[in-house]
C-alpha cells in the first residue's frame, strides 16, 4: 500500500504570490494547507512548510509577527524539518536589511539583505532567467538537476549576504556573485522563484516534497 501524499504548509502572510506556489506544489503530488495563524498551522499537521514572498520585507517580516507565525518559523526551523523560504521568504530569515532603510528580520541566521550595487549596464531589479551554481553538492533539493548551469526565474533587487560560507547553496552571477540558495540541515532558501520557473523550478517543489514524506512523523 502507497502512503498518502505528505500535506505542505504555505504560509499566507497576505503579501506572497500564494496561487502560483500552492499550484506548484499540488503539481508535484504535495497536499497544501494554507495556513495564517498558529492554530492552522498545528492543524494542518504537515509534514513540510514553505513561506512564499513578493514585495516588501518590512511587510512580510510584520504580517509573520503580527500573527505569531514569526515564532511557528523559528520553531520549525530550530526542529529541523523540511522547510522552504522563496524570495522574500529567505531573506526574512536574516538578521537585517537594508530594505526601506533598514529592517530587523527574523534573526535566525546571522548575516544581512544588501541592495545591488552594479554598473550602470545591470539593471536593478534583477529579473528575469538566469544560471545558477550550486557549490554545495549532492543535497536533497538538488536531485535531478545539474550542479552548474541551470537557469531559474529571478526577480530582487535585493540579496542575502550570509555570515557563514555554509550557509551557501548555490550563486548566480549579476554583474558579480550573489547567494543565490541557501541550506542548513533541511531548512532550505532560494532567491529565484520556482514556481515562475517552468520546469526546473518544479523539479525543486518536487524534491522538497519528496524530502518532506521521509521526514515525516
Amino acid at each position: 500500500m502507497s502512503l498518502a501524499p505528505p500535506v505542505l504548509a504555505v504560509i499566507d502572510n497576505g503579501i506572497c504570490n500564494l496561487r502560483s506556489v500552492t499550484k506548484a506544489v499540488e503539481a508535484v503530488g504535495g497536499v497544501v494547507r494554507v495556513v495564517r495563524t498558529p492554530a492552522e498551522m498545528a492543524a494542518a499537521r504537515a509534514a513540510g512548510l514553505i513561506l512564499p514572498g513578493v514585495g516588501a520585507l518590512r511587510d512580510c517580516v510584520a504580517a509573520l509577527q503580527a500573527t505569531g507565525l514569526d515564532a511557528t518559523v523559528r520553531d520549525w526551523i530550530a526542529a529541523d524539518r523540511p522547510f522552504l523560504g522563496v524570495c522574500l521568504g529567505m531573506q526574512a530569515l536574516f538578521e537585517h536589511s537594508e530594505e526601506g532603510g533598514g529592517v530587523t528580520g527574523l534573526g535566525i541566521f546571522p548575516g544581512r539583505v544588501v541592495r545591488f550595487q552594479r554598473p550602470p549596464e545591470f539593471k536593478v531589479p534583477h529579473m528575469g532567467w538566469n544560471t545558477v551554481r550550486f557549490v554545495r553538492r549532492g543535497t536533497p533539493l538538488q536531485t535531478g538537476l545539474r550542479d552548474e548551469g541551470e537557469a531559474f526565474y529571478f526577480v530582487h533587487s535585493y540579496y542575502v549576504v550570509p555570515a557563514e560560507r555554509a550557509l551557501v547553496l548555490a550563486e548566480c552571477d549579476y554583474g558579480g556573485p550573489f547567494v543565490a540558495a541557501i541550506v542548513r540541515g533541511y531548512c532550505y532558501g532560494t532567491q529565484f522563484h520556482p514556481e515562475k520557473s517552468q520546469a526546473r523550478g518544479l523539479q525543486i517543489y518536487r524534491n522538497f516534497v519528496a524530502l518532506a514524506a521521509t521526514r515525516r512523523a
